[in-house]
């Protein structure tokens, strides 16, 4: 057992105690990856809310970018040293729908159980399958994708979800084509890689639609040409008048209730709404079927951005490094793990980009 610091969640939204906890050895098909950086997402503070419930106490984090310290039997193709990023999509590789291509909806992942303890050998859960508010992770090799050289840790770290949740909303799922109308609700970290997706993907019109002006601003920054409030009176409304019809693809990048009630109002007769970011468990939206099925709207659903690792790290990460993709840019804040309720603290009042645990 190797002995690191982590940050645990004892009680649903109080704040996290940094501690000593024991982690044990990588089992087969493990790595243990030495963690240089940890961003934190909306999905770590809804489970820290207890907004899908879930065992405690834990280790939550789940975006994160580190060195290989140690491999289990059976690993191939991974060696210590080797820089990796750290995700929470674990697959088994052979069920029906990792066969199908969408192992972020693998329905058998593998696993040996949590491999954190606390200090007095108490059982302490692996949140999100990974615990990476902490030193070191041990997590399934599916979990992991190699990272070139030249990209920092800090960067990488925000690949591991935000970037691929948002990026592979607009071009895995959304499957935006050029010349596209497309409005992204919510300004966010996951939803400026929605627009930075929709970029690429050669869409006409980006939209973006938040509360706060100064982050339309920023979305401008990041591919979005032109913005609004979202609480203008009929902010679809505006859109339609921007765009001179309605949208083809509306991306929800926020969890929040009201953003669903309106989101199927951008839409053009054929557009597709995806849902992108996650309400806690048992918060309802309301639609008219009716309209659904006279517009021929589709709905769709986009976990962690359907992303195959092996497929999309490669081609995200060069785009990085060629300049054409902005993640030094989402960076809005750099913090110790001493400080992570001070961090998780501005991250809840909906002005940073990504604040990133460094270690």
């Amino acid at each position: 057992m190797t002995e690191i610091r982590a940050a645990i969640c004892h009680e649903f939204g109080q704040p996290l105690r940094v501690e000593t906890v024991r982690l044990r050895p990588p089992g087969p098909g493990e790595v243990e990856v030495t963690l240089a950086a940890c961003a934190i997402c909306f999905s770590d503070i809804s489970s820290l809310d207890g907004g899908w419930g879930g065992a405690l106490p834990a280790v939550y984090g789940h975006e994160a970018a580190g060195r290989i310290s140690a491999t289990g039997p059976g690993v191939t193709g991974y060696a210590t040293g080797d820089p990796v990023l750290v995700t929470l999509i674990r697959s088994c590789g052979h069920c029906p729908t990792c066969a199908s291509g969408r192992p972020v909806l693998c329905t058998t992942p593998p696993s040996l159980g949590s491999p954190l303890t606390a200090a007095d050998g108490s059982p302490l859960e692996q949140g999100l399958d990974c615990g990476a508010f902490a030193e070191r992770v041990v997590v399934q090799t599916s979990q992991i994708a190699p990272l070139p050289a030249g990209i920092p840790m800090e960067a990488a770290a925000l690949i591991s979800c935000g970037v691929i949740t948002g990026l592979g909303a607009a071009v895995n799922t959304a499957r935006i084509r050029p010349g596209e109308v497309v409005v992204v609700i919510g300004a966010g970290g996951v939803g400026l890689n929605a627009i930075q997706g929709a970029r690429l993907a050669g869409a006409a019109r980006i939209i973006a639609v938040d509360m706060r002006a100064d982050k339309l601003e920023i979305a401008k920054e990041f591919g979005a040409t032109d913005g609004i409030l979202a609480s203008a009176p009929k902010p679809w409304a505006e859109a339609k008048r921007i765009a001179g019809r309605g949208a083809d693809a509306v991306l929800v990048a926020v969890g929040a209730i009201p953003a669903y009630d309106t989101a199927t109002r951008y839409l053009a007769n054929g557009g597709r709404m995806v849902a992108v970011g996650m309400p806690h468990s048992g918060a309802k939206s309301q639609w008219e079927p009716v309209i659904f099925a006279y517009t021929g709207n589709a709905m769709l659903g986009s976990n962690m951005g359907d992303t195959v690792l092996a497929r999309d790290i490669p081609w995200i990460t060069d785009l990085y490094l060629q300049g054409r993709l902005k993640l030094d840019e989402l960076i809005s804040g750099r913090w110790r793990l001493d400080q992570i309720n001070e961090a998780i603290a501005d991250t809840r009042t909906g002005a940073a980009r990504r604040n990133v645990i460094l270690f």
